[in-house]
């Protein structure tokens, strides 16, 4: 059973969500519709947030929402090693490598030989790195908070321990790399 692309037009994303499911368990056969659901729905939930960040705050400083994850995971934890800041960003060390040369250029990330070995490299913030990242997580923090105050806090709490749950029981899977 094809659709016509005239009725692809009139979707939005929840009606989108139920054809899905009704074609995926009529025409495939498929019964894990609500898996299908919770996912694409987490997955929507974060695009949106994640591209509002980076419009609303980001860009308009000259940073990218991966820049500003290096930046603040160096600037909570770090000093840190090129390869713990690609675990606790959750991109890959070539990502990480290419995006602290830019930030080094920009002044806001100093990159020093590691202590263990030739090889690896310290990543740190400069004091403009600091300076900024208060300013830059002040304004984020901000909107954050906007984004959530439609949920109680009980909700937001709820929310965390559920979205924990689901990530905490990926062992179960042979997820690489990327934590």
């Amino acid at each position: 059973m094809e659709m016509d692309s005239d009725e692809g037009a009139g979707l939005d994303f929840w009606s989108f969500v139920e054809l899905a499911n009704r074609r995926l368990a009529s025409e495939y056969g498929f019964r894990h519709q609500l898996a299908t659901e919770v996912l694409l729905t987490l997955n929507r939930a974060s695009n949106i947030v994640t591209y509002d960040l980076e419009a609303s705050v980001h860009r308009p400083r000259g940073r990218s929402w991966s820049g500003f994850r290096l930046l603040f995971v160096t600037w909570l934890a770090g000093p840190l090693e090129a390869k713990k800041a690609a675990e606790l960003t959750g991109m890959s060390r070539a990502a990480v490598s290419n995006l602290a040369k830019s930030l080094v250029a920009d002044g806001v990330l100093a990159r020093t030989p590691g202590e263990r070995d030739g090889r690896s490299v310290l990543l740190s913030l400069t004091d403009r790195g600091r300076t900024e990242m208060v300013e830059l997580f002040r304004e984020q923090n901000e909107r954050e908070h906007e984004w959530v105050s439609v949920l109680t806090e009980a909700e937001q709490r709820i929310l965390v321990l559920l979205l924990d749950k689901l990530v905490s029981n990926r062992d179960q899977f042979d997820v690489r790399g990327r934590n």
